[in-house]
């Protein structure tokens, strides 16, 4: 077995030559979804607490709920608004203001079972917990909307529910991603159950709002629906050419944005006051996301493109089809393809697989209870974050 290269680029990727399965080790235990049998056991008292932790509680108090648990990755925690991930038991808690707790994410592949009445909630196939909330909702008289992923949020229990891909070993015990999302949540209490996402506490840990929002449906686009693109390494691929403006890739596309995302600059030293710094747009007709270098300054142009796994155009690699596909099934071809010439594999940040010195990265996407695969092509000098 290939030994893993003790590199980690800037972006904190990791280069992998040979087997794909010599990563496991390499301190990436998100790989591998904690038993059953060994994850807490939780009761959700809407708008009142989950398992040990009760809204209102500070760091502390949450702290010594958790049997002293430290929150590894945090922000705000010295006093005030802010969050901090315990990652031990996979929750991450939100305090308001007055440091008082306000909102607990479970995650999906670590986090503690919650149980709503006789309904679990995580680590499940999302649409059977939607139709167990929505059994559930009827019999209450709860009303149960959509939320900006297009999973089920009920106000009256402070619940929104959300999916993410799931992670394990394969049988030879190398780190593999899964075709399948299961269930995690954000519990709050009342101050935020109205918009759970958007409040202001929450948006400081995670901002969705910049999110394509999601209706509740995934359709797939149907292979021979797809144009095929052709894809010139670190150039570009098909009509788009890396160093394009955005008016290039717009009348490239022949098509006009259907949003638009960046920032204002900071007003640090470094950046100063400035104009408006456009870093994505997205084009739903062609089923692409175009991604700008840009900086205080300095005019966009493109250095990136994510073709959409389940609207965008098919791409090949050596007669690998990319887009649209069963991850797993495009992660085996590629790893198999790359062993058999000797070719380093990089892994991203969220476990993206590509050939080394391609600056491409196979990614997932959701499609309802699954994933499918999508991709992002970069000019040489991006560094993709994931």
């Amino acid at each position: 077995m290939s030994e893993v290269a003790h590199t980690v680029p800037r972006d904190h990727r990791q280069v992998v030559p040979g087997v794909f399965g010599a990563i496991v080790g390499v301190g990436m235990p998100w790989w591998n979804r904690k038993p059953e049998d060994v994850r807490a056991q939780w009761v959700l008292e809407p708008l009142v607490g989950v398992g040990p932790l009760r809204f209102g509680m500070n760091p502390d108090q949450v702290a010594s709920a958790l049997d002293g648990a430290t929150a590894y990755v945090s922000t705000g925690l010295d006093g005030g608004a802010g969050w901090g991930c315990y990652s031990d038991w996979g929750v991450t808690a939100v305090y308001g203001e007055d440091s008082g707790l306000v909102a607990v994410a479970i995650d999906w592949m670590d986090g503690p079972l919650v149980r709503l009445r006789d309904v679990e909630l995580i680590a499940r196939v999302p649409s059977e917990v939607r139709s167990d909330i929505h059994d559930l909702a009827r019999r209450e008289g709860a009303s149960v909307r959509v939320n900006w992923s297009g999973d089920p949020e009920i106000a009256a229990w402070g619940v929104s529910m959300g999916a993410g891909q799931e992670m394990g070993l394969s049988p030879e015990g190398y780190a593999q991603r899964r075709d399948t999302v299961i269930t995690y949540a954000l519990l709050v209490g009342p101050e935020l159950a109205e918009d759970p996402y958007g409040s202001e506490l929450v948006i400081r840990w995670r901002d969705v709002r910049e999110e394509e929002p999601n209706l509740g449906a995934w359709p797939v686009k149907a292979e021979q629906d797809r144009p095929h693109w052709d894809w010139t390494p670190l150039k570009g691929i098909g009509p788009l050419r890396f160093g394009m403006n955005p008016q290039q890739v717009a009348a490239a596309l022949d098509e006009v944005p259907a949003a638009r995302h960046g920032r204002y600059p900071f007003g640090q030293s470094w950046e100063g006051f400035g104009a408006w710094m456009l870093h994505d747009d997205r084009f739903d007709a062609a089923g692409v996301t175009a991604h700008y270098s840009c900086g205080f300054g300095t005019p966009p142009t493109l250095g990136a493109v994510t073709v959409h796994g389940r609207t965008g155009p098919q791409i090949d690699f050596d007669g690998i089809r990319l887009i649209g596909m069963t991850v797993s099934a495009v992660d085996a071809a590629l790893i198999k393809h790359l062993e058999e010439r000797e070719t380093g594999l990089i892994i991203g940040c969220g476990g993206d697989l590509g050939p080394d010195g391609l600056n491409m990265y196979v990614r997932a996407t959701r499609a309802g209870d699954a994933v499918v695969s999508e991709a992002r092509f970069c000019k040489a000098e991006w560094e993709d974050h994931g």
